[in-house]
């Protein structure tokens, strides 16, 4: 998925979020996240006004009709701030609103104040319009990833309360269907099967970093059959599901061995992650390597060479490009409790979020993280902080 190409090193810095935002007074936590030289200073969260009082632009969900939900005594606007862009095309079509319709919420759904949230390669994608024959209407508002304090639950509810820090990525399908009102704005509305109780440790900035990288990494080696003692070749370990399949093939699934490639200075960070053999890509071909691996994750879209590096009867996992047997290609479908089985691995600090260096970028700074996103070079996930 990621490009990678820009040359950086290796450095933990914690991310520190405020003590409370509006008027939820919801206490924040934090911890180091995995980050890299020449990032930004610590994040500040700027405090704005929720919503503004001209005319609505109505940003209609056709899914979202109005359901039985449970009273309130959290203040919601009928307002708020968000990105949206009402036909496909370059970063220009992206513009920030204020004044779009805050979502109805079903009867299964919660209503988040978003904080934090992140973008993936499938925004831009989608954004393109690739997707077109299965997207759900223009005006889009975009995002997968969110991170935020539940601030209305519909009545079939089961789990989740209002003063809830939570994270997940908002859409079951990616590409069948996502939502119309996504993650890039004030608020959002999501199905609770779909999210997690934030990990205690990490940050909004951080959790917003994990949801759809982190689900994908694992689909992934659960439908290559990786188990206790193969090996793995993850291609882009640098990116953002390949700094993952890292972390968990090492300490969730127990590999034998894990190697990756990256460009010459991001080797330091796959080491870090777990890697065992970190491989520069730009001097040496990973498929010539002697040793063969029980499966190949690739995240960058070299199937045929993928194909080359695998053991007989091994698997190959393929994100992006074209697909060379036994490669297979699979979409990720989005699952609150796949985040609340890894939530114990990120709490121990096993497995970490890794955030671009760039980042964390602010709300009013989308255009800025999408084209950061767009040139392939990104390290880790590029977030999205603070959202007012």
């Amino acid at each position: 998925m990621e490009t990678l190409l820009s040359s950086t090193t290796l450095q933990l810095k914690p991310l520190h979020p405020p003590s409370s935002f509006s008027s939820l007074h919801s206490p924040f936590s934090s911890t180091s996240a995995l980050r890299v030289k020449g990032s930004r200073k610590a994040e500040t969260f700027i405090q704005r006004s929720q919503f503004s009082t001209v005319l609505p632009l109505r940003v209609s969900a056709s899914s979202q009709a109005a359901a039985a939900q449970t009273s309130t005594s959290i203040s919601i606007p009928s307002e708020m701030k968000a990105w949206s862009y009402t036909d496909y095309g370059s970063v220009d079509v992206l513009k920030l609103e204020s004044n779009v319709a805050v979502p109805d919420i079903k009867e299964d759904q919660v209503l988040i104040k978003v904080v934090a949230a992140a973008l993936n390669p499938i925004d831009f994608k989608r954004r393109l319009g690739k997707f077109k024959a299965t997207d759900s209407p223009l005006p889009t508002v975009p995002g997968y990833d969110v991170a935020g304090v539940v601030v209305k639950v519909g009545s079939q509810v089961k789990e989740l309360k209002e003063g809830d820090e939570v994270y997940g990525d908002i859409n079951e399908k990616a590409i069948d269907g996502p939502n119309q009102f996504g993650s890039l704005a004030e608020y959002t509305a999501v199905e609770e099967k779909l999210v997690a109780l934030k990990p205690k440790n990490l940050s909004f900035a951080e959790a917003a970093a994990l949801p759809l990288v982190i689900e994908t990494a694992y689909e992934g080696l659960e439908k290559a059959g990786f188990s206790a003692g193969q090996s793995i070749l993850v291609l882009g370990g640098a990116g953002g599901v390949g700094s993952l399949v890292i972390q968990l093939a090492k300490h969730v699934f127990s590999a034998s061995k894990v190697a990756a490639t990256s460009s010459t200075g991001k080797l330091e960070l796959l080491k870090s992650l777990g890697a065992d053999l970190a491989i520069d890509y730009t001097k040496e071909n990973f498929e010539d390597l002697p040793d063969k691996f029980d499966v190949v994750y690739d995240s960058v879209g070299q199937g045929e060479k993928a194909v080359k590096a695998v053991k007989e009867g091994g698997s190959v996992v393929v994100l992006t490009g074209a697909v060379t047997p036994p490669g297979f290609r699979f979409v990720v479908t989005s699952n609150g409790e796949m985040l609340k089985k890894l939530n114990p691995y990120l709490e121990s600090g096993k497995v970490k979020p890794v955030i671009d260096p760039k980042g964390p970028f602010p709300f009013d700074k989308v255009v800025d993280a999408f084209s950061h996103l767009e040139t392939g070079r990104a390290t880790g996930k590029v977030v999205i902080y603070p959202i007012p």
